[in-house]
């Protein structure tokens, strides 16, 4: 019989500690402490409260806590004596049923993890839709963090156990993310879809107009008309335009969606997840015959990452009024230009003009979107308030010293360009991280006609500012500029910059900011605001209608543009949820 959290919420201590038996291996006390909390508003605060003790406690309860957890295929299922919870999940993820070659390798690797870290390798092997993870995927996972530093595997073998105690939840509850399972497996329909050359390594490679970036936008058309919308084009750039009809006519829309292009090798979920949340919304508005006051427009964008020809952001660009008619011109590395492509592509370029919105048929614009970062992970929270996405800065900077011989130049007779340039790095940081909320990265960095025994004669750097604000990114980069100058003179040096990027911030407006931190209130989920860092298409809708952005919390710390980006099911079920209040 199903576990209510009007049950929960009313029962003794001692009777609802035991409803709540079995979630961590071992270790009563964390539900115990949590249930002082009650009453809980919903399920997802009940996984929060619960998260959040595990995390509060100090080092000492929480390796005790880890310790208490068994070895993957180890002594413990050989004996035949895990937990009935335990042996479930290790059944499902097939480990019960290991070949002699796999279990000899999953022993090699429990040895080797427990020698470097003092605990057992954690993993939530239910996996990420809770259906259970394939073995090779566990042994990669195995693998990969056994060369992680201890203080952050620490950290990901507790998110490790809050995901297994949500699954365990999920079964306690009878409750599962029917909606975001619908999500995740559209994700996974739509990676099939790969670019030549990358199929064939298994990468997710998406670029724009290529038969996988055609096929991507067919898919979507096609899962669009089963959802229940109304009308569904492709229109002159190759966007997927879907529109939910509102109840009455003339009545303004609501405009939504993210690109369903991607970078090369990447992960599933960037872009994407911001076109299937709404979709999703759409199917559950039609089955249940419900019309909204606005119509619901969603909008895969056709372009957005800029891989095949420089031209970010075409995509939802073109719907502003900023296509670039030189772009046609533009070749990708097969000499094909960008015009000869959308005739391939059956599309006109002369009617890109015509899909230029007109804001005043608008209420706004309104992006789902993975976080791409460590935050939402880190607090153990699965949505994230967007407040700005951030203004950029971009630079190049070229520092000329004196090239001379390593060995026979005095340290203090030296104009070292690198150093120069180390220095100024660290002085980036600094500075960055006084703010809090500002950052500042150094991605590419060259000695040109470097050598081992040559004092360096000349470093090139790039440099990448953002912030919030722009008031706030202009101050940063002032005084980065400023470190780069002083350090300069004083190592006598010279250098030279040039400003190759300016994007202003697009704070959100805070009428939809308000509705989005209702709509996730009203969920039970504590509210977290935070600025966007990445650059998203919200951006350019922007400049003509107000937006306003939500976060999904991402796996394996947050890592995005890398095969590693995840996220689960029951996330994208309260994005989906989200989203529902929202309308």
């Amino acid at each position: 019989m199903a576990l209510t959290l009007q049950q929960l919420n009313q029962a003794p201590l001692p009777a609802a500690l035991q409803m709540l038996s079995g979630l961590y291996e071992h270790s009563p006390w964390i539900a115990e402490q949590a249930l002082h909390q009650r009453p809980f508003r919903s399920l997802p605060h009940l996984k929060y409260c619960l998260a959040q003790v595990a995390g509060k406690a100090g080092q000492d309860a929480q390796l005790a806590l880890i310790r208490a957890h068994p070895e993957l295929a180890g002594k413990a299922m050989v004996s035949n004596t895990l937990t009935s919870e335990s042996s479930h999940e290790q059944t499902q993820a097939g480990l019960t049923a290991c070949t002699d070659d796999e279990l000899q390798r999953i022993t090699q690797l429990n040895a080797a993890y427990a020698a470097k870290f003092g605990f057992p390798f954690i993993l939530a092997v239910r996996g990420p839709r809770g259906q259970g993870l394939l073995k090779k995927d566990i042994l990669a996972t195995f693998e990969r963090r056994l060369l992680s530093h201890p203080d952050l595997e620490l950290q990901e073998s507790l998110r490790n156990i809050h995901r297994i105690v949500e699954i365990r939840l999920n079964d306690k509850f009878e409750t599962h993310p029917a909606l975001g399972n619908a999500v995740w497996d559209w994700h996974e329909q739509l990676s099939v879809f790969t670019d030549a050359g990358y199929a064939e390594k298994g990468q997710l490679t998406v670029t724009y107009l290529t038969d996988a970036h055609r096929a991507c936008a067919a898919r979507i058309q096609s899962l669009m008309v089963e959802c229940g919308f109304d009308d569904v084009t492709i229109d002159a750039v190759g966007n997927v335009v879907g529109v939910y009809h509102a109840e009455a006519t003339g009545a303004p829309s609501l405009l939504t969606g993210s690109h369903y292009d991607t970078v090369r090798n990447a992960g599933k979920y960037d872009g994407r997840l911001g076109i299937f949340v709404p979709i999703a919304c759409v199917r559950e508005l039609h089955r249940a015959g419900k019309r909204l006051a606005f119509n619901l427009e969603v909008v895969g964008f056709a372009e957005e990452e800029g891989q095949r020809y420089k031209a970010t952001f075409l995509g939802s660009g073109a719907l502003v009024g900023e296509f670039n008619p030189d772009w046609l011109a533009q070749k990708d590395a097969d000499g094909i230009t960008m015009r000869q492509a959308m005739e391939h592509a059956g599309l006109r370029s002369d009617d890109i003009a015509t899909i230029r919105r007109n804001p005043k048929q608008y209420l706004g614009f309104v992006e789902v979107h993975i976080e791409q970062g460590p935050v939402l992970n880190e607090l153990d929270l699965p949505l994230g308030i967007v407040t700005s996405i951030n203004g950029s800065a971009r630079y190049s900077v070229d520092v000329t010293g004196t090239a001379c011989h390593a060995g026979t130049t005095p340290m203090d007779r030296r104009s070292d360009a690198a150093a120069a340039v180390a220095e100024v790095i660290l002085a980036a940081e600094q500075r960055a991280a006084h703010d809090g909320d500002s950052v500042a990265t150094v991605g590419q960095l060259t000695v040109p006609n470097g050598s081992v025994n040559v004092v360096p004669g000349r470093c090139q750097f790039t440099l990448d500012m953002r912030a919030p604000t722009d008031t706030q990114r202009d101050a940063l980069v002032r005084d980065i500029l400023a470190s780069l100058a002083e350090v300069c003179e004083r190592r006598r040096v010279h250098y030279t910059f040039e400003e190759n990027v300016r994007a202003s911030a697009a704070p959100s407006a805070p009428a939809w900011q308000a509705r989005w931190e209702r709509a996730v209130d009203a969920l039970g989920v504590p509210l977290h605001r935070m600025p966007s860092g990445a650059g998203h298409d919200a951006m350019k809708l922007h400049q003509i209608m107000p937006q306003a952005m939500l976060f999904v919390r991402g796996q394996n710390a947050g890592i995005s543009h890398n095969p590693l980006e995840a996220t689960t099911s029951d996330d994208m079920q309260l994005a989906v949820d989200a989203f529902l209040n929202l309308l």
